[in-house]
């Protein structure tokens, strides 16, 4: 069990928010093998306040969907707390994360994302004030620091749950690493040291053993899981029953492998039309057949589906 301010979680796992991937359809998916907490991909606070559509659509969160964390992002104290009071009053997110951890050079050159973890001030004045403005709890995700010269999660930790925030959300690795290398589970072990909110570690989860290593070597109180999911949404259930019992359960079958493929599909299709929810679904499709025998040859079929019925078909071959 996880504790975030007032919302209780069944699971000590935790779906991170990813850009084009944590749409409803996915979130959907994902709630049909678990009940960790959810996060919706991150939106901009200026759009929030500004009442784009796409943006709006991006946070509508569905009956079946929570606990969700609803993920904002922005480099100004006002609009940030503008757009958190938005998502606080007109969402029924159960928790507002703060992004301080995307480390896109589209992000990053506006200030926002980990570009802040270099500004002390600026992360706690945001956290404070936007901690302030909402009901909800508050959350954030950060990474190491900008470069290996410049590691300082461990004070900007303590800043975070000084200015009020429920939970930290770290990943091991520093904004110029990206996604490359190895995450440091060492300086998440040191910021659990320091602080007494929930530290939730991120980095290389990419297995149930992986996720316990990191629970037990770290102390955090929980674990995120991003990458590893994609195409694998079974890992989240895997993670929980290893965590509970140190026991793996039995990997899916191909059968339920691409039958868990159509049904994200069909559920993109409802939330996008066909046409771009097959185009988007291409991907996806990919992910869910990487490592079955044939895969190679059915990945490059996927590529060319432009309707519902080329891509079941092409799928049902795997079968």
């Amino acid at each position: 069990m996880l504790k975030i301010g007032d919302v209780i979680l069944n699971s000590n796992v935790v779906l991170a928010p990813m850009a084009g991937v944590t749409n409803s359809a996915f979130k959907q998916i994902v709630r049909g093998q678990s009940d960790c907490l959810l996060c919706t991909e991150m939106v901009n606070d200026k759009a929030i306040i500004h009442g784009n559509e796409k943006t709006l659509k991006m946070v509508e969160i569905q009956t079946g969907e929570h606990p969700v964390a609803v993920q904002l992002f922005g480099s100004e104290v006002d609009s940030m707390v503008k757009a958190a009071k938005y998502l606080d009053k007109h969402t029924t997110a159960d928790i507002i994360d703060i992004n301080m951890g995307c480390p896109a050079p589209k992000i990053t050159k506006n200030m926002a994302g980990s570009k802040i973890l270099q500004n002390s001030e600026l992360l706690f004045d945001i956290l404070k004030s936007v901690v302030e403005a909402c009901d909800k709890p508050v959350t954030v995700k950060m990474r190491l620091g900008w470069d290996e010269n410049s590691i300082n999660i461990v004070e900007n930790a303590i800043l975070a749950e000084k200015a009020g925030v429920a939970a930290i959300f770290i990943h091991g690795r520093t904004t110029k690493q990206f996604y490359s290398g190895t995450a440091n589970w060492e300086y998440i072990k040191e910021v659990k040291k320091h602080v007494k909110i929930p530290v939730i570690g991120n980095g290389d989860i990419d297995s149930p053993e992986k996720a316990k290593k990191l629970m037990e070597y770290s102390n955090v109180d929980g674990v995120m899981v991003g990458r590893a999911a994609l195409g694998n949404p079974f890992i989240i259930k895997s993670i929980e029953e290893y965590l509970k019992t140190s026991e793996l359960i039995e990997e899916p079958t191909i059968h339920e492998r691409v039958q868990l493929a159509i049904d994200h599909l069909d559920k993109l299709i409802l939330l996008l039309g066909e046409h771009i929810a097959v185009l988007q679904m291409r991907s996806h499709a990919s992910w869910y057949v990487k490592g079955i025998y044939g895969a190679t040859d059915i990945k490059k079929y996927i590529q060319n589906c432009t309707t519902r019925q080329e891509l079941v078909d092409v799928l049902g071959r795997l079968l």
